[in-house]
């Protein structure tokens, strides 16, 4: 049966309307994707979940405002849509949160939660409220410790000592991606360095697949995102290098991408803070061994960026230690510094100063000789002088000299030849380098997924059993959850002792949990049946629904999040779980919502509340206006866009249904042929500009057709005219991908019901034939050029045309332009400075 308002018709009231269809569409629940006799083809739009830190906020409204729009077009398309929801509820914000307010994680976070879930209902998002997921539940907590047991049965999660990364504030390791410009991401503390046993994801497994299938991507994920993937992963071709090390029964490998110009090689350099350069010091004097302890522990405060900056003072302690130029035999001096990173390559250089300018300023600093090996010029084709005395290094290809065999050869013809007689005396190879690094997911916190292993005496890192997952967090009263350096679990002593499930004796269980990251890289396949108990999700499921079509979410997450979820995605299919490739079809990224052209918050003084702006100008008006600011991509400022006025053209949008006379069903072909054209136009053209995320321009021409119609309405008899019908409910049909509580009050008004699950109607492609009229353009009231456009054009868009004709640019010339008068559709005079 149609609900039909009963609350006052004559004017537009957005909190009526919201109180009125809200419990509404809690009872149909109407975008519920579950049903087993919907043979409708499918689509998956998954908007990127949120933490649980508080109320939504004006970024949330952004990003699901977006979402949704994409999710409804493709329910009017005729799709069944998965539009799912959950909380990435494990994480440093929830625990740090828990620790300064005194109270359980875990109730803090299911609050949070049941605050969210009542806002995203009110925000009228097209989600499915069945396939609800928090990753803070063991159901789902579960699942990641069975993938975990997975990558260990295979060896892509293992165990082993190294320097990590380490944030003195949170107390516990980082992930490389983890630190920005050398400060902990979460809570902008420096980031050091300390040596720890730590659980890893072997992610350079699939280094060569990440890379490669970015490509597959190209056109439907953006191309700033392709690139700081591409950059992350960091493949580069050159060669393993052997040089023996004078009193070591073992040779060094240098990995280099020019081994062209080993020739040039002076000296060599290993990173400082690397168990090389240890080892290497422990031959030195007493002297030296105490300059070299004092420099580590000075790099060990030291972030990489900075490390690698190349306008950084160069220093270092020489070791006391020679290599041999397994090319020439020359003896080279081995120095340790910051420059080197332990783990790049095999954290090792050969210098080659008078070719790379971080050598060549090491090089001057220490008095250390420079020999040109390449005749390069500059980027002005100038020759470059002697590096030793310029300071500028001989950057580029250039022809080899003081080469020996590869003298005159150009660079890959060098490189190709050198290579060639490393491999024919055994010093070296052609080899492929990274800058990816494997995947450090331990973390010396209590609020995440507790690692599945045991650790035996007798048996060694034993993982738990399937049958007796999920091990589960031991309750949070009587823990200490401060950061202390290690997991507050440690202190669990009731939950750490255990026994082995190989040998029966005496264990302890693994105190670390799992970085959040883990949590994200999968929940899109835990959507397909959140509840389910008997595997993490269904191989068939995943078949019908994924990959995700459409995801929506912020650029900040371009590489961790992406890049582990592509990670994941692969080694499930290599498990036989998936038959796809990419976890992602298509990639929007959101900009952010600011105010007073800087990040919102409260020490600034700009913060703006999304409830606040909700309950002055309603939930459609915020959505709208989010939808109308500009791209998706391009950052808000909340102080340019006006809720009000989106506030306002609902309302006369709204009047349209409320004076339509004519009865649901009629004949719109004998309405008003010029309304009936600009309908259709905007019906096709509002579909393709969805489907290109041109939002803000759908929002303008819906405006310009509820212009179009009030003009018939009010030119006399128009009310009952089948066209303005036909109009107003396409018009409710396209604002209900922005505006849902005002267009579902129109449709009943209408005397329909679902706006939503309504599809789009047919396009009548003999309306579509535009008749054109002309445009006189002038300049300082002078005819410059004739233009044919469509009768209904909009000023804007005239004025752009005009402005961009040849006869108007030039007689516009240098002159500044003082104004442009338009009078659409026929003239545009352009008033010069």
């Amino acid at each position: 049966m149609t609900e039909t308002p009963t609350h006052d018709a004559a004017r537009y009231d957005f909190h009526a309307i919201e109180e009125r269809w809200l419990p509404v569409w809690e009872e149909r629940q109407p975008f519920r994707s579950g049903r087993p006799d919907d043979d409708r083809p499918t689509k998956y739009v998954l908007d990127m979940f949120p933490y649980p830190s508080g109320d939504l906020h004006m970024g949330h409204a952004e990003a699901y405002a977006l979402g949704d729009v994409i999710a409804r077009h493709w329910v009017q398309k005729g799709f069944n849509v998965l539009h799912p929801i959950g909380w990435d509820s494990f994480g440093l914000p929830a625990e740090n949160a828990a620790i300064k307010r005194g109270v359980d994680p875990a109730g803090w976070t299911e609050d949070n939660i049941a605050q969210q879930v009542s806002s995203m209902k009110r925000y009228a998002c097209s989600f499915d409220w069945d396939r609800v997921l928090m990753t803070h539940r063991p159901d789902y907590y579960r699942w990641n410790q069975w993938i975990f047991t997975r990558m260990f049965e295979r060896g892509l999660a293992y165990r082993k000592h190294s320097n990590v990364n380490w944030c003195p504030k949170d107390q516990t390791v980082l992930a490389n991606e983890q630190v920005v410009g050398g400060l902990c991401e979460r809570c902008d503390t420096p980031v050091t360095k300390k040596k720890l046993n730590q659980w890893y994801f072997k992610v350079t497994e699939y280094a060569d697949e990440l890379l490669d299938g970015l490509e597959t991507l190209r056109g439907s994920w953006p191309d700033k995102v392709i690139a700081m993937q591409r950059n992350w992963i960091g493949r580069s071709s050159g060669a393993d290098v052997a040089f023996e090390i004078e009193g070591r029964d073992e040779p060094i490998t240098i990995y280099t991408t020019r081994p062209d110009t080993l020739h040039g090689a002076t000296f060599m350099v290993v990173a400082a803070d690397s168990d090389l350069a240890a080892e290497l010091a422990e031959g030195a004097d007493e002297a030296t061994q105490a300059e070299f302890a004092t420099y580590v522990e000075k790099v060990k405060g030291e972030n990489e960026i900075d490390r690698l900056a190349t306008d950084r003072e160069k220093t270092g302690v020489f070791l006391q230690r020679y290599g041999i130029n397994p090319v020439n035999g020359e003896r080279l001096p081995i120095w340790a510094s910051d420059y080197v990173l332990a783990d790049y390559g095999h954290g090792a250089i050969m210098a080659v100063p008078a070719h790379d300018q971080r050598d060549l300023d090491f090089a001057r600093a220490m008095d250390l000789p420079v020999r040109v090996v390449l005749d390069c010029t500059d980027e002005n084709g100038q020759a470059y002088g002697d590096p030793a005395e310029t300071g500028i290094a001989a950057a580029g290809d250039g022809t080899l000299v003081n080469s020996g065999s590869l003298n005159g050869m150009a660079k890959a013809e060098a490189i190709a030849a050198i290579t060639e007689e490393l491999s024919a005396a055994g010093t070296g190879d052609a080899a492929t380098n990274y800058r990816l690094r494997d995947w450090l997911i331990s973390r010396q916190r209590y609020w995440g997924t507790p690692i599945p292993i045991v650790h035996c005496e007798a048996c060694g890192e034993v993982p738990v059993p399937d049958d007796q997952l999920p091990v589960q967090l031991p309750a949070a009263e009587g823990l200490d959850l401060k950061p202390k350096g290690q997991s507050p679990l440690a202190a669990a002593t009731d939950w750490v002792n255990t026994t082995c499930p190989s040998c029966g004796g005496a264990a302890l269980r693994d105190t670390d949990t799992m970085d959040t990251f883990v949590d994200s890289s999968w929940y899109f396949l835990r959507y397909l049946d959140p509840a389910k108990s008997d595997g993490p999700f269904d191989v068939l499921d995943a078949k019908r629904w994924a990959p995700v079509d459409q995801y929506v979410g912020g650029v900040t997450h371009a590489i961790l999040h992406l890049l582990y979820s592509r990670f994941f995605t692969k080694a499930l299919r290599d498990m036989g779980m998936l038959d796809f490739d990419e976890p992602f079809s298509a990639l929007l990224n959101q900009g952010m919502v600011q105010m007073d052209g800087s990040a919102m918050s409260k020490s600034r003084g700009n913060l703006v509340r999304l409830s606040e702006q909700l309950d002055e100008f309603g939930v459609d008006a915020v959505r709208l206006t989010m939808a109308f600011a500009g791209p998706p991509e391009d950052d808000i400022d909340w102080a340019d866009v006006s809720p009000a006025g989106s506030a306002k053209f609902l309302a006369r949008a709204w009047r349209l249904a409320r004076d339509v006379e004519s009865e649901p069903g009629v004949d719109p072909s004998t309405g008003d042929q010029a309304l009936r054209a600009i309908t259709h136009r905007t019906l096709h053209d509002s579909q393709e500009l969805v489907e290109g995320f041109k939002f803000n321009v759908v929002v303008a021409r819906t405006m310009e057709l509820v212009n179009a119609t009030r003009k018939v309405i009010d030119s006399g008899a128009g009310a009952s005219d089948p066209a303005v019908r036909e109009a107003a409910e396409v018009v409710s049909i396209l604002l209900s991908l922005f505006a849902p509580y005002a267009a579902e009050d129109m449709w009943a008004m209408l005397g329909h019901e679902d706006v939503a699950l309504a599809t789009y109607p047919a396009v009548d492609e003999s309306l579509l034939v535009e008749e054109t009229v002309t445009c006189i353009v002038q300049v300082k009231g002078k005819v410059r050029g004739r233009l044919e456009v469509p009768p209904g054009i909009s000023e804007d868009e005239l004025r752009e045309l005009a402005l961009a004709s040849d006869g108007a640019k030039r007689a516009i010339g240098d002159a500044g332009i003082r104004t442009v008068i338009v009078r659409a559709p026929k003239l545009v005079n352009i008033v010069t400075a």
